[in-house]
């Protein structure tokens, strides 16, 4: 497998530290909120390599935190009157209820920040014995430049940024490209114990504390958004190199933005969507679907539009997932066609080539779709096929979906329902007598309760729509 790597700016062949075994540290929300379109996008997105790595015969070891201690934590709670705790705990919930619903499989690990005080104090203090960090008033900072590799993951240099051209000036740092690694307590902010007095950390010392505390000093996978990239990764590997005289990680995946209807998203011009927003108009399923049809580095366009041709589409692979069951149930025994299923393995290969080539989620759907196509045509359109034959055939169609994880259930004919059971009665008996005008009728009922009918040489097939 080849992946784009940040650091090198370039594809590099992936192999890990250690033979069958990969840890990956994925920035996760700050649970002030439900978390929006925006962040949903590398939340799938690594869940997906996650995947994949498991799928080619890794053991992975995957870690994503929880930032439950910042300004906007603080700020959310002074707003409704109640302490970061119960934020954290209430939006927590939530992510899980959202990722849930998009099938993102839980971390192996999901470390808080406030959990983990005790490594991040001992972070920083391994950084103030090694002069790179400093203490001002109860404040600790980063000293940018003592750091030699300050801006490698970035492009930025010191000199640059001392202009001050990214950063704000604080008149109590050495050099304005400084960065906090422990605050003060402000009155009203919660705090904690520590060598420089009452305060918390900074935002980028939790993500390499729990990462060296989980995974250890070097990490084989660090993902996040692009936004990331500065600068709260280069800040990461400044910490985690400095304190460690090790590579923090190895190789840098970062994902593209969303726009929103072609513009950037952004609270102020009411241009934002949270996941819980959206999953009110479409299935979740539908959203996974939407972030995985493009190429994850490549920017996407995020509208109603583009979800409902990502609704389309998977409509499209259900389909023909629900016609090879219902086959599957009235076929006969028959000797494995294995012609048929070797033609099949064309696009199992063109998935994995695609997958290999820096995880092109875009391409493997579009071998995905071949598959599908290659199924209705020698399979669903041809009688005969036999029952061997047509559960190769799914299973197939089941380990690429599944390795996607955008048709994890299985959802082929709707369960029984009295009503749904009546109504279709009428309708076979209504066209029974010729009543076209009837059976019409209740087959638009039908559809407006996300059931379709499919008559088929069986007999009448029963599929509940996405």
């Amino acid at each position: 497998m080849r992946i784009y790597n940040t650091l090198t700016r370039s594809k590099e062949e992936f192999v890990p530290l250690k033979r069958g075994e990969v840890t990956m540290y994925s920035c996760g929300p700050t649970v002030y909120n439900y978390f929006h379109i925006g962040n949903a996008r590398p939340f799938i997105i690594f869940d997906v390599l996650r995947r994949y790595l498991e799928y080619r015969g890794y053991k992975v070891s995957f870690v994503q935190n929880f930032t439950d201690v910042d300004d906007k934590m603080i700020k959310k709670a002074n707003e409704e009157r109640t302490d970061i705790f119960h934020i954290a705990d209430r939006y927590i919930k939530e992510y899980y209820t959202d990722a849930k619903g998009l099938g993102i499989k839980d971390p192996t690990h999901a470390p808080k920040a406030t959990e983990n005080m005790d490594v991040i104090i001992e972070m920083v203090q391994k950084l103030i014995d090694k002069g790179y960090a400093y203490e001002v008033d109860g404040d600790v900072y980063f000293s940018a430049s003592e750091f030699d590799g300050y801006g490698k993951l970035s492009g930025h240099n010191v000199e640059d940024l001392e202009a001050g051209a990214r950063v704000s000036v604080d008149e109590r740092k050495r050099n304005p490209v400084d960065f906090a690694l422990w605050k003060a307590q402000k009155p009203g902010e919660p705090a904690w114990e520590s060598p420089w007095g009452m305060g918390r950390p900074g935002w980028h010392i939790e993500c390499s504390a729990m990462a060296n505390r989980f995974l250890g000093e070097t990490i084989d996978i660090h993902s996040g958004g692009q936004d990331l990239i500065f600068p709260h990764h280069e800040n990461e590997i400044a910490q985690s190199e400095a304190v460690n005289g090790e590579p923090f990680a190895r190789y840098w995946m970062h994902n593209g933005f969303i726009n929103i209807n072609n513009e950037k998203m952004a609270k102020s011009t009411g241009n934002f969507f949270t996941v819980r927003d959206v999953s009110e108009r479409f299935d979740y399923k539908v959203i996974r679907f939407f972030m995985l049809s493009a190429h994850y580095r490549s920017p996407i366009n995020f509208s109603d539009t583009m979800l409902e041709q990502a609704q389309s589409g998977l409509n499209r692979i259900y389909e023909c997932r629900s016609n090879l069951s219902f086959l599957l149930s009235n076929a006969e025994e028959s000797p494995l066609d294995e012609d048929l299923i070797a033609s099949l393995a064309v696009y199992n290969q063109k998935f994995k080539d695609a997958m290999d080539d820096d995880l092109n989620t875009a391409d493997a759907l579009a071998a995905i779709f071949e598959l599908v196509r290659e199924i209705n045509t020698v399979i669903t359109a041809t009688s005969g096929t036999g029952k061997q034959t047509i559960a190769e055939a799914i299973n197939l169609l089941n380990e690429l979906t599944g390795v996607l994880g955008i048709m994890e259930e299985q959802e082929e004919e709707v369960p029984h329902d009295l009503e749904i059971e009546k109504l279709v009665n009428e309708r076979q008996q209504a066209r029974a007598e010729k009543n076209f005008k009837r059976a019409d009728e209740i087959r638009d009922k039908l559809k407006e309760m996300g059931i379709e009918l499919q008559d088929t040489p069986q007999g009448v097939k029963i599929v509940k729509k996405l």
